[in-house]
């Protein structure tokens, strides 16, 4: 299976999400490192799902800005890639071996914030920038005008302003490496019910 694009699903927090995920061919899987977090996956949890896919990328993700504390969760759950939301964070980070992905809440940012906020940080210490919001936004023709020149010029992961009928539009106008989606809780243990999720990667299948 794969897709026409990156994807990263964020916070999973179960094997129905990973298995049906890595059978899609999603290539960025994320799981909550954060024990605050309602989507938080313990370690033995992490091992046993992480055991069951192949042929992704494991993200583990975090909002703490504690160095060490960051370094700690890196020995305990050795993901492929790691997600932080604090830029001041790269220099520290840059002697581990592992990629990082650099999230951005556009909500909080102005749009010429926004292009400060990239050329404030050193490109070669991240490997993607995931752009999502905590509140609505509208994508709207500013917000785009700005995104494609940045994603002309960084790996930029997109979660939001798409829909299954707006896809393939928007990845035709905008230059962005891929997008980002959320996994979700199960019904019951082995049942869930994917929604939004599966419809876009449905739609995003090829026949490759």
């Amino acid at each position: 299976m794969a897709l026409q694009t990156i994807v990263k699903i964020s916070n999973v927090t179960n094997l129905s999400d990973a298995r049906y995920c890595a059978g899609m061919g999603v290539d960025l899987l994320g799981f909550s490192m954060d024990e605050q977090s309602q989507q938080y996956v313990a370690p033995e949890k992490f091992k046993e799902i992480r055991s069951w896919v192949a042929g992704l990328h494991i993200v583990g993700e975090t909002v703490s800005i504690d160095a060490l504390e960051i370094e700690r969760l890196l020995a305990l759950y050795e993901p492929d890639v790691l997600q932080i939301e604090e830029p001041a964070l790269l220099p520290y980070l840059s002697i581990f071996d592992c990629r990082i992905i650099l999230k951005a809440d556009l909500s909080l940012l102005t749009l010429d914030q926004l292009e400060t906020y990239f050329s404030s940080i050193q490109s070669d210490q991240v490997d993607y920038y995931l752009l999502e919001s905590k509140s609505q936004i509208n994508l709207d023709d500013e917000l785009k005008t700005v995104l494609k020149k940045l994603a002309a010029q960084y790996p930029i992961l997109l979660g939001i302003g798409f829909s299954t009928e707006s896809i393939h539009d928007l990845l035709a106008e905008l230059p962005v490496q891929g997008i980002a989606l959320t996994g979700g809780e199960e019904d019951r243990p082995g049942s869930r019910e994917f929604g939004e999720l599966m419809d876009i990667l449905e739609v995003l299948e090829t026949d490759d």
